[in-house]
């Protein structure tokens, strides 16, 4: 009991407690007499307003009326789409191969993501052969061991494929995430770098099969990361490959059970990324004796954030890219939940992160989405560049157009914001599959939960790929999706990640490659018989330790127009396309002027007499020609 408990109005105690109830009336009654006089000012002044308007409609009103017009909704235009179709032809081509995901019922957010792909021509044959990263089970699983390394098929030159991992001596299980391509010892063959969830692996391609050299070459990187979408490059212009190896989240086993995600509130789900930390990406400098040293720290490669210290970036994805066009290989990086970054090569050995400042950081709403897979290419064959990313469920791909200074997000205006907002999008591409000389746009969308239709009835597990063809520049948009009656296999609904393309049966036009988690990979076989003529070219430079020039610009100039190429297997989502580049042609014969960029800045004009379309040509820097 408190002292005022108990206490009778009588009492001396109560003194107080009545000059209170006194004054409370006092001032009832005053707030009573001023509300009754509010009421009354907005009675007369309702009066006074009704009499104005009565005055002023005495003539007869008039009602005008307006049809309400619909948005106008974008169809594609059957009349002007290319009739190109795409066969699955994964089953007869021989490719056997299925991923290891290790899910075994835990959730555990790794086995969502799915590996890469990578087109390489490992042994020097002449076409496009195939490199499937694998995952493993998890070290605690009680289920039987079963072998799952890395699978490597051998294309026969017309499109069939040969297992050839054991005998390649790619036997080792671990959980492979993304892939890079690059002849790194510069001895003419390709090599192969694996990120992992755990160490990294480097595989030098030697005449008697792949020999893994990470550790020795300093480029494992550190326990327990989660290394995602590598890349070859020579960021220093010193003449030969250095690695990039983003990281997505400060992810552990531990961590993903402790936090025990749930859709429905009862069962255990994948959680999302932005329950964990950022990483660090790795950026190795070549020394050119076999050895890397890590320089991402001193290189400016580590964003973070100002009030808690923690790393900002959760990568998946990059593309390199001189986007100033000052002769220095820039990096855009696809971050998770998180903004994008731009590292900027400031020329010296350093990297300025610009994301924010040019305007790729954020969608159009100023939004951080779910980035999954990237790139970017001169898609209108002029002077702009467009960097498509694709994105989480219920955000659009963005689509930043700009060129080098400034970029805004165009993607509703060019076409792609609509279709693709439903989706889920991992691996996405610029390529000319109609081989009319504009680049078009893929992207391959699948779901994480298997079991996302019973929570959300607009998603599915399985989700269609998705074909943009690029109209030109006379039509009221850019792309224009092609609708699965067109597309074929193209479209068929998948758990779609990893996706590549190349020309796997020398017949000039781009064949398709999309990996699934989980699952078996679709082969897809283009089969345009349009008429289109087309050029292939390969550039070769004996005279740099990067053979096969990768960061260069092939520039081709038809009937006015010029299309410009760059020498870059890296882009998509955790994958590498095929290093010879494709000019489509229309129908086209002539070429009218060709131009290399080489890696070191060297620009040089290369003869156009005789150069057969139809066909591939190799470019060697050192005579300035082409052969056939």
């Amino acid at each position: 009991m408190t002292e005022s408990e108990g206490q009778q109005p009588g009492d001396p105690g109560n003194t107080s407690l009545h000059e209170d109830l006194v004054q409370d009336d006092e001032i009832i009654g005053v707030v009573f007499r001023w509300s009754i006089l509010v009421v009354l000012i907005l009675v007369c002044a309702g009066l006074i307003v009704w009499f104005v308007v009565s005055l002023g409609s005495s003539e007869e009103e008039k009602v005008i009326e307006k049809d309400v017009v619909a948005p106008e909704v974008l169809v594609p235009d059957l009349s002007v789409l290319p009739d190109v179709e795409f066969k699955d032809i994964t089953v007869d081509a021989g490719i056997t191969f299925k991923h290891q995901s290790g899910a075994e019922g835990e959730k555990l957010l790794p086995e969502t993501m799915g590996s890469g792909v990578a087109f390489l021509d490992y042994d020097n044959d002449g076409d496009q052969d195939l490199l499937f990263v694998n995952s493993m089970r998890w070290e605690h699983s009680s289920l039987a061991d079963e072998p799952s390394p890395p699978a490597l098929y051998r294309n026969d030159g017309s499109g069939l494929f040969e297992d050839v991992s054991a005998s390649a001596g790619l036997t080792e299980s671990f959980y492979g995430t993304g892939i890079a391509i690059g002849d790194v010892d510069a001895d003419g063959r390709r090599d192969v770098f694996i990120a992992a969830y755990g160490p990294g692996r480097l595989y030098l391609n030697k005449p008697d099969g792949f020999v893994e050299v990470a550790e020795q070459a300093g480029v494992a990187g550190r326990p327990g990361e989660w290394g995602s979408s590598p890349a070859f490059l020579d960021y220093d212009r010193d003449g030969d490959l250095d690695l990039f190896v983003p990281s997505y989240i400060d992810w552990s086993r531990e961590k993903d059970l402790s936090l025990n995600f749930t859709l429905n509130g009862t069962d255990r789900a994948y959680g999302p990324p932005k329950q964990y930390g950022g990483s660090q990406p790795h950026l190795y400098r070549n020394r050119g004796d076999g050895t890397f040293d890590d320089v991402s720290e001193q290189a400016g490669m580590h964003i973070l954030n100002p009030a808690t210290g923690v790393p900002v970036g959760k990568s998946l994805a990059v593309v390199p890219i001189d986007l100033d066009r000052d002769g220095w290989m820039d990096l855009v990086v696809a971050n998770d939940t998180t903004r994008n970054f731009l590292y900027r090569n400031l020329g010296d050995g350093r990297f300025e992160e610009i994301g924010t400042m040019v305007g790729v950081a954020y969608d159009d709403r100023g939004q951080a989405t779910g980035a999954m897979g990237i790139d970017a290419a001169h898609y209108r064959n002029d002077e702009s560049i467009g960097i498509g990313i694709g994105n989480f469920a219920n955000e659009m791909t963005s689509f930043y157009v700009g060129e080098g200074e400034l970029f805004s997000d165009e993607a509703i205006l060019e076409g792609i914001g609509s279709p693709t907002r439903p989706l889920l999008s991992f691996g996405l591409f610029f390529f000319d599959y109609d081989l009319d000389g504009r680049l078009d746009l893929f992207q391959t969308n699948g779901h994480l939960e298997e079991e996302i239709n019973e929570i959300q009835s607009s998603q599915h597990y399985r989700q269609p790929g998705q074909l943009f063809w690029n109209a030109g520049p006379d039509r009221p948009v850019c792309f224009e999706i092609v609708p699965s009656e067109t597309a074929g296999d193209l479209v068929t609904p998948i758990v779609g990640r990893g996706a590549a393309f190349a020309d796997i049966d020398s017949d000039g036009d781009l064949d398709v490659i999309v990996t699934q988690a989980g699952d078996r990979p679709l082969l897809l076989r283009n089969d345009q018989s349009l008429g289109n003529h087309w050029l292939r070219l390969k550039l070769e430079d004996p005279t740099s330790d990067n053979r096969d020039a990768i960061g260069a610009w092939i520039e081709l100039t038809a009937n006015g127009i010029t299309q410009r190429r760059q020498v870059m297997p890296t882009r998509s989502y955790l994958s590498q396309v095929e290093l010879p580049v494709t000019f489509g042609l229309g129908k086209l014969t002539d070429v009218e002027a060709l131009r290399v960029i080489w890696p070191d800045g060297t620009v040089e004009l290369i003869p156009t007499t005789g150069l057969t379309p139809d066909s591939q040509h190799i470019i060697r820097r050192e005579v300035g020609v082409f052969r056939q």
